[in-house]
């Protein structure tokens, strides 16, 4: 990697170049808007980068510096054509857009993304990154598979309130008897990459993490995002021993949690950070 000095005057010229196409980029709705800014991680198109407010755009991904140089310094890094990028699903919660991503970038990894708007440009991001499994998980499932459009459109506020009480009953408070009447029983469908569908699988995971000594505590809520039947709960906590951030994406039908996608990544040590803003 060259050193961020010798590259922040040309992404300065390129972030001007791209200035006057801020309009341009607005007249796209937020949601296309991020699915073009993430694909040009592999495309390099300048066009998308309007999307984003160069003078207030905050980072959360730590191995970010703050940033439009942030970003420039990253890419850098990487060959043109190295990275791939796959939007599977994305979705809007008032002034809140965030996707679901298949990503080859340092390697296969499965990412979640939130992006805040501000006056139609996006000003804040976080996100969330695990390494892709070689297989699937004991039901067959991918962590990206399955359903990807949102529906039951009126029914948000209730879905979020309904997944924000699980994950705080079952995930901080631990109030295990509680699951199964948050569950859809054996209907329902998880793509956590060691866990079974149903809640027998759920059950059996959790009872072999505490076989085997493994932690799993969340310990705070720090967003809870939706569309019609999807809901992203952002949590802190702890996993295998390390603090780990767990990004949760449920889909409700009926009043019940009917299928699940995960990611779950270590929080390195502050000393390592390349912002300072913090992962949440």
């Amino acid at each position: 990697m060259h050193p961020i000095p010798r590259f922040v005057p040309a992404l300065a010229v390129a972030t001007l170049a791209v200035l006057p196409l801020a309009a341009e980029a607005q007249s796209a709705g937020p949601k296309e808007q991020v699915t073009a800014l993430l694909k040009s991680l592999e495309t390099r198109d300048g066009k998308a980068v309007a999307a984003i407010n160069p003078d207030k755009y905050i980072q959360h991904n730590l191995a970010v510096a703050d940033g439009l140089a942030g970003i420039g310094a990253l890419l850098q890094a990487v060959p043109k054509g190295a990275i791939k990028v796959k939007t599977v699903r994305v979705f809007q919660d008032g002034d809140y857009v965030f996707a679901h991503t298949d990503y080859d970038f340092f390697g296969p990894k499965i990412g979640f993304d939130i992006f805040r708007f501000e006056n139609g440009r996006i000003v804040e991001h976080w996100d969330n990154l695990q390494e892709t499994p070689v297989k699937p998980n004991p039901s067959g499932r991918t962590m990206i598979d399955g359903p990807v459009a949102a529906t039951d459109f009126g029914k948000t506020e209730a879905n979020k309130a309904l997944v924000r009480a699980f994950v705080e009953d079952v995930l901080v408070n631990g109030r295990g008897e509680k699951l199964a009447g948050y569950l859809d029983g054996e209907n329902y469908r998880q793509h956590n990459p060691q866990i079974a569908d149903g809640l027998s699988g759920l059950g059996a995971a959790l009872q072999a993490l505490a076989q085997q000594g493994i932690t799993l505590k969340y310990t705070r809520i720090h967003q809870v995002l939706g569309e019609g039947d999807f809901v992203l709960v952002v949590s802190e906590g702890e996993f295998a021993g390390k603090h780990s951030a767990f990004y949760d994406l449920f889909r409700v039908a009926n009043g019940k949690l009917a299928e699940h996608w995960d990611v779950i990544e270590a929080i390195p040590a502050r000393e390592h950070w390349k912002n300072s803003n913090g992962k949440f």
